[in-house]
């Protein structure tokens, strides 16, 4: 079979899977006269609509003002559903926000229920969706499995075999409105396998075992049949035509060379430009690497295949002590194992890093992508045949006061903050990015909380005494205001001295200091960018600072980085990015350091931080999505995250997500790869032209 013909079927294969009708029950219908008509006002009036539908017009001031469609006489069992869809049309003249919430017998003493809302437009139609299931598999009780964030039967909040009542409504309506439901129905089909049956469910290649999909594999014969099919693949289609050796763009203008990448702006349009002098566009994925492990202590029962006692799989065993979240955040000298590597020993053989190492390369390639991007392989980077981004992370000492979801804020006052960048570059110094030109430039840190634009200034004032920051801000307040009685007038604050201020851990009231708070947030914001800047520029004069990957960030944060990042990194999980707006006065290039979507179509629990309906979907948006930030005039590269599939079972902090261009067992998505090389063909003309506009 050509390569052509496997892709071909498989992606058939899977259209064909998608489109087999899916299972409905109707609880309500338009259609169906009196199917509407047990339904109850909650501060709102009922009638029908012209259409036919149930017209709900709600009263202002009313909390949750909506309608209430009880089951009846008996209970609605649906178990083996996987969603509930509410028709609803917007007659009024503003969008709507309407939404749904789904009981059994309990939810209103236990306060546990199911909800899902929708935005309608003026005069449209939409549908509001309730997940019943988070799996399209469930076991038939709960079985408290541990360290995933999606897993099968785990997120139940509801009796699923006695749902009592659907509600749709509106939250506070500031004004009278009104909105029509022309159907509630249970969608979709969820298997539901025995509980006691249900362990092991992972078997031999880190896969699901209660679930078949399209690209499964069944044996070591499909790894084999895989390999040769895809090296077909890659040897017809080695690359998009018009690149230059860097995948830059080879057609387009003859611009400068230099020996590292920079950034111009041509046209209107922000570009990077290439070591040749080509105008580049940065389309990578992150994680460009073998690993994806997932821990097995306390959890051994879970799989078919742990090899213990095979010498040959020795080395895909770790150990770990703690994580970021989960159930294993505090756990230290637990075990585990890495299918996803083991799978790649059995597919490559001996020798399999260097092949695979080879192959990464030559896939990105041929799947138009230009960049190995943010946490991937050493080894990979150092093959320099494909352009890549260096990471420059270092811990140094926080701001005590501080908080955030993977840690608290460096103090960049303090001698650690500045030791901790000059001896990260050292360290990329030995890895060969400085002053490398395959090297487009350096992210340090990743989605620091950077919180509200008083936040860092209040954590300073809560922490000890000798916090650097700390000392920073009192003398800087001691400064602006002299005598202490003169902060806590502006401020309605009680400090005898300067000396208590300084042993305080109390902040002040964020409205009352709301101004001075923000022009010191604004000072620690700037010494984090600037130190940083001038350490990378020691030791890489001529290459890229790309910041810290925004992810929750305000204005202040985004101004104090414009004057001192060559691009500002953002991690933008969004459909799109086409309303991406930095700060009034602000015109630097963006680069998106991580964006992903996900589906629960090929045996995984979580769709990551953006579901999708299945792989078609998926491809759709990923391809949507680069589109628009290719049409962004700020935009200068887009980085997907991440190359591999998390593992079924999750990694140290649980995260289990379906984000991979490749699954656990080395086999692109067919779906996405399509949409990636429809990106890659038509990227250069797409950026020129949006330009050109």
């Amino acid at each position: 079979m050509s390569s052509m013909q496997w892709a071909a079927g498989l992606m058939l294969a899977m259209t064909l899977a998608v489109a087999a009708a899916e299972p409905v029950k109707t609880l309500a219908d338009s259609a169906r006269p009196g199917s509407l008509a047990a339904c109850r006002g909650s501060a709102a009036s009922v009638t029908s609509a012209p259409s036919g539908a149930l017209r709900v017009e709600t009263r202002a001031g009313a909390r949750w003002p909506g309608v209430e469609f009880p089951a009846g006489g008996t209970a609605w069992d649906l178990r083996t559903f996987d969603r509930i869809e509410v028709g609803v049309r917007n007659p009024g003249l503003e969008p709507l926000t309407v939404n749904a919430r789904v009981d059994d017998e309990v939810s209103g003493r236990s306060n546990r229920w199911l909800s899902g809302r929708a935005e309608i437009a003026a005069g449209g139609e939409g549908i509001v969706t309730v997940r019943l299931s988070d799996t399209p598999v469930r076991p038939t009780r709960r079985l408290d499995l541990i360290g995933m964030r999606g897993a099968p039967g785990e997120n139940a909040k509801i009796d699923l075999q006695a749902v009592t009542r659907v509600l749709v409504f509106v939250g506070e309506p500031k004004a009278p409105c009104a909105f029509d439901v022309t159907r509630i129905e249970a969608r979709g089909a969820v298997k539901v396998i025995d509980a006691d049956r249900f362990l092991p469910f992972i078997d031999e290649f880190g896969q699901f075992v209660h679930a078949d999909w399209p690209g499964k594999v069944k044996g070591t014969n499909d790894l084999a049949a895989r390999r040769a099919a895809e090296a077909a693949d890659l040897a017809a289609r080695p690359e998009p035509p018009g690149r230059d050796r860097f995948g830059g763009w080879a057609a387009g203008p003859q611009l400068a060379a230099s020996r590292h990448f920079r950034v111009e702006k041509l046209d209107g349009r922000w570009w990077m430009v290439d070591p040749d002098g080509r105008l580049f566009w940065s389309f990578g994925a992150d994680c460009v690497r073998t690993e994806s492990g997932t821990p097995i202590t306390d959890r051994e029962a879970y799989f078919a295949w742990l090899p213990e006692k095979d010498p040959a799989y020795a080395r895909f065993f770790s150990k770990h002590n703690g994580a970021a979240h989960g159930y294993y955040e505090k756990m230290r000298g637990y075990r585990g194992f890495d299918f996803s590597r083991a799978n790649l020993l059995r597919k490559y053989g001996d020798g399999w890093e260097e092949a695979w190492i080879d192959l990464a390369h030559r896939r990105l390639r041929s799947w138009g992508l230009n960049t190995v991007a943010n946490w991937s392989a050493a080894g990979v980077c150092a093959a320099r045949r494909t352009p890549y981004t260096a990471n420059a992370s270092f811990v140094s000492r926080p701001i005590a006061g501080s908080e955030g979801y993977w840690g608290q804020f460096p103090d960049p006052f303090d001698p650690s903050f500045r030791e901790g960048i000059r001896k990260a570059m050292e360290k990329q110094k030995t890895a060969g990015a400085v002053g490398d030109p395959w090297c487009v430039g350096f992210f340090v840190h990743n989605e620091l909380g950077w919180g509200k634009e008083t936040s860092l200034s209040a954590a300073a004032l809560r922490s000890p005494p000798d916090q650097p920051a700390k000392r920073t801000v009192v003398d800087a307040l001691r400064a602006q205001h002299g005598d202490v009685a003169k902060l806590n007038a502006a401020w309605g604050t009680q400090h005898a001295s300067w000396d208590a201020l300084l042993a305080s851990t109390n902040a002040p009231d964020p409205q009352a200091a709301k101004a001075g708070l923000e022009t010191l947030y604004a000072r620690i914001a700037d010494e984090y960018f600037r130190v940083i800047r001038e350490e990378i520029r020691k030791a890489a004069p001529d290459q890229m600072y790309f910041g810290c990957r925004f992810a929750v960030v305000n204005d202040l944060a985004v101004r104090a980085a414009a004057p001192y990042c060559d691009a500002i990194g953002f991690n933008k999980y969004e459909y799109d990015v086409g309303r991406l707006k930095l700060p009034d006065g602000i015109d630097r290039p963006v680069v998106i350091g991580e964006f992903h979507f996900g589906a629960l179509d090929r045996g995984m629990f979580h769709t990551g931080l953006k579901a999708t309906a299945d792989q078609n979907d998926r491809a759709a948006k990923f391809k949507a999505y680069l589109e628009s930030a290719l049409r962004h005039p700020n935009v200068v590269g887009a980085h997907w995250f991440e190359y591999r599939d998390q593992a079924t079972t999750g990694r140290t902090d649980g995260e289990n997500f379906q984000i991979g261009l490749v699954d656990i067992c080395d086999t692109p998505y067919p779906e996405t790869l399509a949409a990636a090389r429809a990106v890659g063909a038509e990227m250069y003309a797409l950026r020129a032209g949006a330009a050109a506009k």
